[in-house]
């Protein structure tokens, strides 16, 4: 392993749980009946253990989308042509798309990165560049990447993380683009969770049921083909996954060494955090779960995980939407938390707990 990436990975830390009674007792002395905020009171809490703050500041949001494509495309496994990458990182430059809209709707900031285009997107500005190649290999025909760029994708993606972290930002979400890929979220899910493909596949962009079970068919070969290691996260990675899933868990391992909470958004960005636990038990005490994406795989993924999801709206567009969305929810703890009245300052009776 890329002395780097082990250096990342044993710097992190356990959740401080030290504080959770101070902040419990705020939380218990707002006026309010104990508890009766229910999971707004949760998420105060996990965000002050995460960062071991019992009075954070105001949340500085971005959601960082990693863009890569998938050599598996050209297996028709997707309703849309692989070209789509790239033109959906440029509207999400342009701030046409749907992670745009809801990332303005919550003040979060969107960060994209080309960690695996196929396609020159160097002249663009605005874009976060950190391609480690021109899209992965057909995993039909032996491993998607090279261990080593495995490897490099999860540092790139752990830079682009450092970098936003220390430009203030206090929470993170996960957003993605890649045409195909599903597929190997699928693939990935199967061998690190050690499930049948069937059982972790969905329709991905939508497509019809016999493209379904031609889906399912092209997972369960490539699966065959290159025999991935579920003890061996990178292997893993490495033979069935893509670029942008290796950027998400580079994210998510730089923020859990911060200390910086990262809600989780859909399937694709579920791949990147069961990779992450699989390197660092650690990780999920970090993590919130944004949404539960309608693809039948994730609810797999949050079980290894450990997670519930905040939200089930039956949606499945990735970009981050769910996990933005989500992000509101939290600050709407955190705010509840710090701005709410305490009985004391607001000479209010707290009442017979025992009623």
């Amino acid at each position: 392993m890329d002395q780097r990436l082990k250096q990342l990975i044993e710097s992190i830390d356990q959740v401080n749980s030290d504080i959770a009674n101070t902040v419990i007792d705020r939380l218990n002395g707002l006026t309010k009946p104990k508890g009766s905020l229910g999971k707004l009171e949760e998420f105060a809490l996990r965000y002050c253990l995460i960062t071991n703050k019992t009075s954070p500041p105001s949340l500085n949001k971005a959601v960082l989308v990693f863009a890569g494509d998938h050599g598996i495309a050209e297996e028709g496994v997707s309703a849309f042509p692989k070209d789509v990458t790239f033109q959906m990182v440029k509207n999400f430059l342009k701030g046409g798309a749907g992670i745009n809209v809801l990332a303005r709707h919550v003040g979060a900031d969107v960060k994209v990165i080309d960690i695996g285009v196929d396609h020159d997107l160097h002249d663009i500005p605005g874009l976060v560049h950190r391609k480690i190649a021109y899209g992965t290999q057909n995993m039909l025909k032996g491993p998607a990447m090279t261990r080593q760029e495995a490897e490099q994708a999860i540092l790139a993606g752990a830079d682009v993380a450092e970098d936003v972290i220390k430009q203030g930002k206090n929470i993170l979400a996960t957003g993605e683009m890649g045409i195909g890929n599903t597929t190997p979220s699928s693939a990935l899910t199967a061998a690190i969770c050690q499930k049948m493909p069937r059982e972790v596949t969905g329709r991905g962009t939508g497509i019809d049921k016999a493209s379904y079970e031609y889906k399912i068919r092209l997972i369960e070969k490539a699966l065959a083909i290159n025999q991935p290691d579920p003890t061996d996260p990178i292997d893993c990675l490495s033979k069935v996954g893509g670029f942008e899933i290796a950027g998400i868990t580079g994210m998510i391992l730089k923020a859990c060494q911060m200390k910086i909470p990262v809600v989780v958004d859909g399937f694709i960005s579920g791949a990147g955090a069961i990779v992450a636990k699989a390197l660092c038990p650690l990780v999920p005490d970090y993590l919130f779960c944004g949404h539960c994406s309608v693809e039948k795989g994730h609810k797999i993924q949050m079980e290894y995980l450990g997670l519930q999801p905040i939200l089930n709206l039956d949606m499945r567009l990735g970009e981050g939407t769910g996990a933005v969305l989500a992000l509101g929810l939290i600050e709407a703890g955190l705010k509840i938390y710090k701005e709410m009245a305490t009985f004391d300052q607001a000479e209010v009776s707290p009442g017979n707990e025992a009623i």
